[in-house]
C-alpha cells in the first residue's frame, strides 16, 4: 500500500505544483503550438517515468525499432490504465491518446491530456465521435502519432475483446501506417491487487512492424481491424509462451 500512496501523493503533487505551468504552456500553444506540445511530453515523459519507479515497474519493449519516423497510428489491447503510462515512456517523442470522454472532466489532468494530443471519444455520440476521428486524422497529417485501445475499455480477460469498428479509421483517412503493439504484465501491477494496489512487476511491450494499409490486399483492407487484432492477438501468444 506505501508505494499506492505515494504514487497518488505525487500525482497530487505534480498537479498542484504544476497548475500556474498550464497557463504558461496556454499562451505559448497559441504563439507557438508545436513547442508547447514539444515541452508537455517532455514534462509528461518525466512524471510517467517517475511514477512507473514508484511502482517498481520493469519495462522490457522490444521491436522498437519498427518504429518509423513520421506519423503513425500505434494499436495495442488495453488491461491497465498503466498501458498508457509505459507506452508512452516507450515510444521515442512520444504520442497522443485516445481517450474516453470522461478523462475530459478531471480538472487539470485533462489540461496535460490535451498538451501531449490526447482526444476524448465518446462512444456514446455517434456526431461526436466522427468529430474526433476526423480530429485524429488532422493530427495524424500534421505529423504526430496517435494511439487507440479499439477494445473500448479495459479488460483483463484472457481473451482479446473484439476491436470496435472503424478503430483504425484515422490511418486509411491520413494514410499513415498502423504500428500493432501487444502489452502484457500492467493488469498484475494494479488493477489485479485487492483494493488496487500497486505491486512491483514486469511489463513486456512488442512493436510489430508497421502495416502499410495500402499494401495490403482488399479483403485485410477490408477488415483492418480484425487483421490488426489478429496480429496483436500473435504477439501475446508469443509472450506467454516465453514465461
Amino acid at each position: 500500500m506505501i508505494r499506492t500512496f505515494f504514487v497518488f501523493l505525487f500525482i497530487f503533487l505534480f498537479l498542484l505544483i504544476t497548475l500556474p505551468l498550464d497557463l504558461v504552456l496556454y499562451l505559448i500553444s497559441r504563439k507557438n503550438p508545436d513547442l508547447q506540445i514539444r515541452i508537455c511530453r517532455k514534462i509528461i515523459h518525466w512524471a510517467f517515468t517517475f511514477i512507473l519507479w514508484i511502482c517498481g515497474v520493469h519495462i522490457k519493449a522490444d521491436g522498437q525499432e519498427n518504429i518509423p519516423e513520421g506519423a503513425v497510428l500505434f494499436v495495442g489491447n488495453h488491461q491497465s490504465y498503466l498501458d498508457i503510462l509505459t507506452t508512452y515512456v516507450s515510444i521515442k517523442g512520444g504520442t497522443g491518446y485516445v481517450s474516453k470522454i470522461e478523462m475530459d472532466k478531471v480538472p487539470v489532468f485533462n489540461l496535460w491530456m490535451r498538451g501531449i494530443n490526447c482526444l476524448f471519444l465518446d462512444r456514446d455520440n455517434i456526431r461526436e465521435g466522427i468529430k474526433t476521428i476526423k480530429k485524429g486524422t488532422e493530427e495524424l497529417k500534421k505529423g504526430y502519432s496517435m494511439f487507440i485501445f479499439p477494445e473500448g475499455t479495459r479488460n483483463q480477460a484472457e481473451e482479446m475483446l473484439e476491436f470496435k469498428a472503424g478503430s483504425t479509421k484515422m490511418a486509411e483517412k491520413a494514410n499513415v501506417p498502423i504500428l500493432p503493439v501487444a502489452i502484457s504484465g500492467t493488469a498484475d501491477i494494479f488493477e489485479n491487487n485487492a483494493h488496487f494496489s500497486v505491486k512491483p512487476g514486469k511489463v513486456r511491450i512488442t512493436f510489430g512492424k508497421p502495416i502499410i494499409i495500402n499494401d495490403l490486399a482488399k479483403e485485410e483492407r477490408r477488415f483492418l481491424s480484425g487483421y490488426t487484432q489478429n496480429i496483436i492477438k500473435e504477439m501475446l501468444n508469443s509472450h506467454k509462451q516465453e514465461i
